[in-house]
């Protein structure tokens, strides 16, 4: 099986310091660990162009489009206390969102293989409107939105320790696109509830687990095996896109779970096996800021995808998240029926 590595981009551009935690350093780490797969040519390089205009005005308005380019040109400052733009950071973005559509390309062309797409910055927290959380443009929304204006049905798959609040918004009334969440709660950036479930055109496509820090990874394999999996088979997506975010690892500064490359490994067989047919999977790097843990936890999850032997640590289990993982069915189940009630009396 082919890998598609769609980049990486972001590993000169878009500084931020070394001491802000999204940095060049992260997609080093990352291609440490792809390289530690030691593929050889079953690794093909796609170009990345920057995603045009066209590409950009689906998931974000031509008004912040203008408006972050402009103030890239200006050298920049910071949107809020973690979110920063440099003179280079337009440049950055638009190639990071590039890098998305070049894998859904080369899947397309190819047929066969999974797609990854090592960039930053990272982009699931960036809204319609405005960026934060270090995300300026949502690379993953840019990727499904193209697909969709194809009659594409999209599965997003979001495993980051955040939840993707951007990537909610923007497809929240989307019946063509299905929005699956596991993370901390409550953390940054506070959203992401069991019963925010999608607008009344997309009625239960938006399907949140929160759970609490110290989460193992036998509880999201729970989330994405048995709470979501009835859902995404009823909604029998077209494409498979994971919001990868390795930011869940116990080493993470970031997070408070407690998973191990192992568990990403998991989780990626998992969520392979909701794509329809072989060539359409592609995972987009998010969060991931502790470097060790980057690269172990790449390897596996390519690895597993990939059927390549990897070193990685065992999956973990005996953490807390179960009880939750009930109530947050029940809640989810309360908000669907209400809002059915709703769309039902409007009409």
């Amino acid at each position: 099986m082919t890998l598609i590595v769609a980049g990486p981009t972001g590993a000169i551009e878009h500084d931020g310091g070394v001491f802000h935690p999204e940095q060049q350093s992260r997609i080093f780490a990352v291609m440490d660990g792809l390289r530690a797969l030691d593929l050889g040519d079953g690794v093909a390089y796609p170009p990345t162009p920057k995603a045009d205009e066209d590409d950009l005005v689906r998931v974000h308005s031509l008004g912040y489009l203008e408006e972050l380019k402009a103030y890239s040109a200006k050298g920049g400052g910071d949107i809020d206390p973690d979110t920063y733009v440099r003179a280079d950071s337009w440049s950055a973005a638009t190639r990071a969102a590039g890098a998305g559509l070049a894998a859904i390309a080369a899947l397309e062309e190819c047929e066969d293989g999974v797609a990854f797409v090592p960039v930053r910055p990272p982009g699931h927290h960036a809204g319609r409107d405005r960026g934060m959380g270090f995300c300026l443009l949502n690379n993953v929304a840019v990727a499904a939105a193209a697909l969709t204006a194809k009659n594409n049905r999209v599965l997003i798959v979001d495993w980051d320790v955040h939840h993707g609040n951007g990537t909610q918004a923007i497809f929240w009334d989307d019946p063509n696109v299905l929005f699956v969440s596991t993370h901390q709660f409550p953390l940054f950036p506070g959203t992401g509830k069991a019963a925010e479930v999608g607008g009344p055109e997309a009625i239960g496509l938006t399907l949140n687990v929160p759970l609490p820090a110290g989460a193992t990874g036998d509880v999201l394999r729970a989330a994405l095996d048995h709470v979501a999996r009835p859902t995404i088979e009823q909604f029998a997506p077209d494409w498979v896109l994971v919001s990868c975010g390795f930011d869940a690892h116990w080493a993470d500064p970031l997070g408070d779970f407690a998973l191990s490359s192992g568990d990403f490994a998991e989780l990626a067989t998992i969520v392979h096996e909701f794509a329809p047919r072989p060539g359409r999977v592609a995972l987009f790097l998010e969060g991931g800021y502790n470097q060790a843990a980057l690269r172990t936890s790449v390897a596996a999850t390519l690895g597993a995808l990939l059927g390549v032997h990897t070193e990685k640590a065992a999956p973990t289990y005996g953490g807390p998240g179960m009880k939750e993982l009930r109530s947050s069915i029940l809640e989810r189940d309360r908000a669907i029926e209400q809002m059915r009630t709703l769309d039902a009396g409007r009409k």
